[in-house]
């Protein structure tokens, strides 16, 4: 077992428990700048928004990407108004965490190899003990130091290992000055070299791992690998949170991570979505209905199964367990609870009696 890392708390931040016997959480990261936050309020509360509806789906901690001062002001802002534990994203200037750390944010994460010198990795240190909030430490395949990047071109180190190893004399630092409210983040975009290095670094240390598969491609290619990644790990007890790092939207990654995390075991409740995939008996617009639908039903506080099917083949017949299920036959459509059609309506009356069917359970 991991030890335990508290995120957040600081104000009206809520405080969540990485590592130890808490259950693993899932981030995303924001995809648009936010370097004009604090004089665009209709910015703000559109990012607001979204923070809260990402949140409804699953989403336990956002990470912002900080490049500059007034990026630092806006974060601090939206982390004022949100109790969604936010995390500043620092490269290269240290002066920028001190920055953040100004706000509320809930951790700082910076990579000691480009911050410049232990000197500055202390300042920020020292400044995250006396304000109660966690770091987290980030290494990617770009990030070894320059004798190991030739153990590897000489063939006496596997990238993984050079991985685990920049962990290793990164967090030494963190050791040297007694702080060890920190998570440990291994990242790279081949998924052997993902597994291997977090299994290396489990095998003999016991902070906090962040899973994450780097670059990891559009929405299918990178939910494969992270599965693959996230599953493996996982079922050997490695990883405390994990992000879903997609060229795509953050809803997709916390959707991906959710299903993820269900599916291993590690996540329950909520709603469980299942569709089929179509075909040429298509009776009902599957694919149209679950985008439309989709959001809404994951962010539903119900514990409820809920199927899609194409045709009366797969209506009531193999969706006969979901709670709520939904169908088509021609231009009429049924709607059924545990197999037993409780409604037939015309298509074009499909959303508002799947509406007032789901408002029953």
């Amino acid at each position: 077992m991991t030890k335990e890392v508290f995120i957040g708390g600081k104000g009206i931040t809520k405080r969540i428990g990485i590592g130890g016997n808490n259950p693993v959480t899932i981030q995303t990261m924001w995809k648009d700048s936010i370097v004009d936050v604090c004089e665009n309020t209709t910015k703000l509360e559109s990012i607001l928004k979204q923070i809260n509806d990402l949140s409804l789906l699953g989403c336990d901690i956002i990470r912002f990407a900080v490049p500059d001062v007034a990026s630092a002001k806006s974060l601090c802002e939206i982390a004022a108004r949100t109790s969604m534990p936010l995390v500043a994203d620092i490269h290269f200037d240290y002066r920028l965490a001190l920055e953040c750390l100004k706000g509320n944010v809930a951790a700082i994460r910076i990579n000691p190899g480009n911050i410049g010198s232990e000197k500055n990795t202390k300042i920020v240190i020292d400044a995250c003990k006396d304000n109660g909030v966690a770091i987290r430490i980030g290494i990617n395949s770009g990030s070894y130091p320059k004798e190991l990047q030739e153990k590897v071109a000489n063939g006496l180190m596997t990238r993984a290992e050079a991985l685990c190893e920049t962990a290793v004399l990164e967090a030494a630092i963190f050791e040297k000055y007694n702080f060890d409210q920190y998570v440990v983040s291994m990242k790279s975009s081949d998924v052997k070299e993902t597994i291997e290095s977090n299994r290396f670094y489990a095998q003999k240390f016991n902070n906090p791992l962040h899973l994450g598969v780097t670059e990891a491609g559009p929405l299918i290619g990178g939910v494969v690998k992270s599965t693959l990644a996230f599953s493996t790990l996982l079922d050997e007890g490695i990883g405390d949170t994990i992000r879903v790092s997609l060229s795509d939207s953050p809803e997709n990654e916390i959707i991906a991570g959710r299903n993820i995390l269900k599916e291993c075991g590690k996540r329950s409740g909520g709603v469980t979505l299942i569709s089929c995939p179509r075909c040429g008996r298509l009776g009902f617009d599957v694919h149209s209905f679950v985008s439309r639908w989709q959001n809404t039903l994951l962010a539903m506080d119900k514990e409820i199964s809920v199927a899609v099917m194409g045709c009366i083949v797969n209506g009531p017949g193999e969706g006969k367990h979901a709670d709520i299920g939904i169908a088509g036959a021609n231009d009429k459509v049924i709607i059924f609870k545990k197999g037993k059609i409780v409604r037939t309506i015309p298509s074009k009356d499909a959303d508002n009696a799947f509406r007032e069917e789901l408002e029953t359970l």
